[in-house]
């Protein structure tokens, strides 16, 4: 039986630049996870006062990215910053793996490019859901995905 997920919670205390309140970390190591991760970005889209249609918007995000680490990368990490920036709630979502890395990240972005069974709507369609969205991979291997996305106001 795999380990039970750690999961750590911050307190609300606001990090150096008074931007986030709130951060949640959780492992993305067995298929498990990945349902778990949804759970979590959905509580946490519902704290940030994100309306049912942008929920699934970050939620369907998220999903991608998570399966993205586990399946391409062998595991990572998920963590979900609620975010307060003057009174504008949102939720950052930082996914990270130790994989190989994305050798084409331009095409890797592209509709219809897949390195596995999928449709090849995973990076790109990720990005379109969300404000904010970046990529880091570099070639010694890696990825760290960055999306944010904020509530209307």
């Amino acid at each position: 039986m795999p380990d039970e997920p750690v999961v750590r919670l911050a307190s609300r205390q606001p990090a150096a630049d008074g931007t986030v309140t709130s951060r949640t970390e959780l492992p993305v190591r067995v298929e498990e996870d990945l349902l778990e991760a949804r759970h979590a970005v959905r509580a946490a889209a519902l704290a940030v006062d994100l309306g049912l249609v942008d929920q699934t918007r970050v939620v369907t995000a998220a999903s991608e990215l998570v399966r993205n680490a586990y399946i391409h990368g062998g595991g990572g990490t998920l963590l979900i910053e609620q975010l307060d920036r003057r009174g504008r709630l949102g939720i950052r979502l930082t996914v990270t793996d130790q994989g190989p890395g994305i050798p084409d990240l331009d095409a890797a972005l592209d509709d219809g490019f897949s390195t596995g069974a999928g449709l090849g709507h995973g990076l790109g369609g990720a990005r379109r859901l969300m404000h904010e969205f970046e990529v880091d991979s570099p070639p010694e291997g890696g990825t760290t995905v960055r999306a944010t996305r904020w509530a209307a106001g």
